[in-house]
């Protein structure tokens, strides 16, 4: 365990700084930061989902049939998610060695630009090939950035908070991921009111674009960021190793960054299990709806609009029940659901009644997008050692959002063009809820660990 050096834990260090008037300014700061940066990456997120299942397939792959478009849609939404753990790998190093605020400055510089170029790139019949290339390219760049913005703003937030609330001001996060996909749903609920015609040649460009708005003003509040207690007695604690005041206090066999690695591979298992669904949920499905069940645009936005206005009940409800009665316990509730809700939803799905199809949307959304990451947050945070938790927890998430979340669109607009029938993605879906089920059994319960001990929770 972490040898004291000033005789305060880590718990009552984050209680001084809220003590004070400053440190209550600070924290605040942080928290309105934290949530503005996580909603602009959502919002950019949502707004390429939502552009990819509605009107990318017509403005870059106009030649090919619905499902095909579709699918080229998605191939390109996936590539965002292979540059996210790569950026999450960069970042994080970056972020655990210099601290938390060089890097969300960074990536809100880099996420917003990437986002609002994508506003500006031709259509193919402008350019032809070039047009789906430099979307790639830019949705590469966005991923790069996004791979350390949500776990910067959550290893932040879990550091500022009080132990005891520390699931519940975790969740600010996804209060955050929830905010962004309701501004997104909004605009495209909006947008999609147009005329096919202008919205095909300009009017999905308006949300892109108006992205740079959130980016500007979270950047002008990140600049007086202040660090975390805990970095800042971390860094304290390496100037008085370095200078002979204080003993080593990391142990030898935790000094390199994949030693001990459990806890890494347990979060990347919790977040197959949420991510996966999430982004069946709130992107697949409304491709599916709309190009595939030849559903009216506006019943899949009103239901993303609905779900996220649900979301600031569900994400700090679902924060405060891992506080009372556990992280383990509360996500496994969660992931269940989700293996019980995939079956009856594609097939309800098939009613093509605009309220059953909004009600399916929302329930997914409000189990995978909102309520299970509202207990992530805080878990993923405790989950691993103060040297190298930024680097840890954000690689293992977006590898998690690899193997699922990024990938799981594409995967199920194939299975779907393969088979031409729902009940495998059904079973994609449930498979991937069921690996988040199962890695609750073999994950610790770390409710109100201290963050300053060196060692993984496991």
């Amino acid at each position: 365990m972490l040898t004291q050096s000033n005789g305060r834990s880590a718990v009552s260090a984050a209680d001084e700084r809220l003590a004070t008037p400053e440190g209550r300014k600070d924290f605040w700061r942080a928290t309105f930061s934290c949530w503005l940066g996580t909603a602009m990456e959502y919002a950019d997120f949502a707004l390429y989902g939502l552009a990819a299942g509605i009107i990318f397939g017509d403005v870059f792959f106009p030649n090919v049939t619905p499902a095909m478009a579709l699918l080229s849609s998605f191939a390109t939404w996936s590539v965002g998610f292979i540059a996210r753990p790569i950026g999450a790998l960069f970042f994080g190093w970056l972020g655990d060695r210099k601290g938390r605020k060089v890097v969300m400055v960074t990536t809100i510089i880099l996420m917003g630009l990437s986002t609002t170029l994508i506003g500006v790139i031709p259509g193919y019949a402008s350019i032809g090939f070039w047009a789906p290339v430099c979307l790639v390219v830019l949705r590469f760049s966005q991923g790069f950035g996004a791979g350390a913005e949500l776990s910067g703003g959550t290893v932040m937030l879990g550091e500022y908070a009080p132990a005891e609330r520390r699931g519940l001001v975790s969740s600010i996060i996804a209060l955050g991921s929830n905010s962004g996909t309701l501004i997104a749903s909004l605009v495209w609920l909006a947008v999609v009111q147009m005329d096919q015609q202008q919205l095909q040649e300009w009017g999905w460009r308006i949300p892109f674009l108006c992205s740079s708005l959130i980016a500007l003003l979270a950047l002008w509040i990140r600049r007086h960021l202040k660090e975390t207690p805990v970095f800042e007695r971390k860094n304290a604690e390496i100037q008085a190793v370095r200078e002979g005041k204080l003993a080593m206090y990391q142990p030898a066999a935790d000094r390199t960054l994949w030693q001990r690695s459990r806890s890494f591979l347990v979060m990347l298992g919790l977040r197959i299990g949420e991510n996966g669904p999430s982004y069946l949920a709130q992107g697949f499905m409304i491709g599916y709806v709309v190009k595939v069940l030849a559903v009216d645009k506006s019943v899949a936005t009103s239901a993303v609009f609905i779900a996220s206005l649900l979301g600031f009940l569900i994400i700090p409800f679902a924060g405060w029940l891992s506080d009372r009665f556990g992280r383990r316990i509360t996500y496994r509730w969660f992931c269940l659901l989700l293996v019980l809700y995939a079956f009856p939803a594609f097939m309800l799905l098939d009613s093509r009644e605009p309220a059953i199809v909004m009600s399916v949307i929302v329930v997914g959304m409000g189990l995978a997008s909102l309520g299970i990451y509202g207990v992530q947050a805080a878990w993923g945070v405790e989950m691993f050692g103060v040297k190298h938790r930024y680097t840890k927890m954000a690689t293992a998430k977006e590898l998690g959002s690899i193997l699922s979340g990024g990938t799981a669109p594409l995967v199920a607009a194939a299975l779907l063009s393969w088979t031409g029938h729902w009940w495998v993605i059904a079973t994609y879906f449930a498979v991937m809820a069921g690996i988040g089920f199962l890695t609750t059994f073999v994950a610790p319960e770390t409710r109100g660990r201290d963050l300053n001990a060196p060692e993984d929770a496991i």
